[in-house]
């Protein structure tokens, strides 16, 4: 008796028993598991090749004296341990340096945060057309190179043609000498002396970045319910408690993530410090990044101590960054 195969519902054939579908092909390739990471692996080679590279190396001329005769080839590297981090760490320009990198990034940081929130909240007040419209003037400013935002503060703050001086020229000598001290700016030195370039650098900075912070908290008010206001304005509360109590704890996600790249941005300012001072010519107002750049590449060549620097401005942007995801992390879980 010949088995013949029985028709299914419907005219197919039934499967024999024991036998499941085809699993042809399975076991072959990589698993469904592993295909995000290989996707992944483009990426991380690019981003490898772009700054882990540079980094490694920089951390390695960090040990290291390589000087012009070096770098051309007719000596080789010498390596020295921490005589480079031993060098900077007994300079004063070193600690002059960080007491200025830190505290323009704390005042920078702070006015560009708050400004920036208020431009946002105040943009999401406005109807969809002007809100449009100042949003694409103020990252016009955003756009603008960081040696493009120099050059422009730089000619607003001259001594000779700067705006600045004229327009407080026009003020009534009454109003200028009680809130100044002075009634004529003319020729007013703004950029000659550390502090009065750091007050130029902060306004060239807020001015550049704000926009960003302004868009980024304008988007994520777009996310809020309405409802939210709604009721808070049904209980009376003012938009000051309105702000403290709806705005910042759903949008605290969006200002961690913004307040970690002010940190990072403004700890490492280098191209409008350099062009307000036109060059490495004022020591007392160098920050790190401007220390390094003189470090090595101004004559005699320092590459060793230039990369030790860097080094030196890496670790502490880690750790501060860390410090503060840290605290973050803890607010959360409280």
């Amino acid at each position: 008796m010949t088995n013949t195969p029985t028709l299914a519902r419907g005219g197919r054939h039934a499967s024999a028993p024991g036998r499941g579908p085809s699993r042809r092909g399975r076991g072959k390739g990589l698993p469904v598991w592993s295909i995000p990471y290989v996707l992944l692996i483009p990426g991380l080679l690019v981003i490898a090749a772009l700054l882990l590279y540079p980094m490694v190396q920089v951390a390695i001329i960090a040990f290291q004296k390589v000087g012009l005769p070096q770098i051309s080839g007719r000596r080789p590297a010498e390596w020295v341990g921490t005589d480079n981090f031993t060098r900077i760490f007994e300079s004063q320009i070193f600690w002059d340096s960080l007491r200025n990198t830190v505290v323009f990034a704390v005042i920078a940081v702070t006015m560009t945060l708050v400004l920036g929130t208020a431009v946002g909240v105040l943009l999401s007040k406005l109807g969809k057309k002007m809100s449009t419209f100042l949003v694409i003037g103020i990252m016009c400013a955003w756009a603008v190179p960081p040696v493009a935002q120099g050059i422009i503060w730089r000619w607003l703050f001259d001594a000779e043609a700067g705006m600045i001086n004229w327009a407080l020229n026009l003020l009534p000598d009454w109003l200028s000498t009680l809130v100044f001290g002075r009634a004529d700016w003319t020729g007013e030195p703004w950029l000659n002396d550390a502090w009065s370039v750091y007050m130029v650098l902060i306004i060239t900075v807020v001015w550049a970045s704000f926009p960003f912070i302004a868009v980024s908290v304008l988007a994520g008010l777009k996310g809020i319910p309405s409802d939210l206001y709604e009721a808070a304005r049904v209980d009376g509360a003012t938009g000051w408690r309105t702000f403290w109590q709806i705005t910042f704890p759903l949008l605290k996600p969006v200002f961690a993530v913004l307040t970690v790249l002010s940190i990072i941005w403004d700890f490492k300012v280098f191209s409008q410090l350099y062009v307000l001072m036109s060059g490495p010519t004022n020591r007392e107002a160098f920050n790190l990044s401007m220390y390094s750049y003189t470090e090595a590449f101004k004559a005699p060549q320092k590459m060793g101590t230039g990369s030790a620097i860097a080094l030196v401005l890496t670790v502490l942007l880690l750790v501060v960054t860390a410090v503060y995801i840290r605290q973050l992390v803890k607010q959360e879980e409280l």
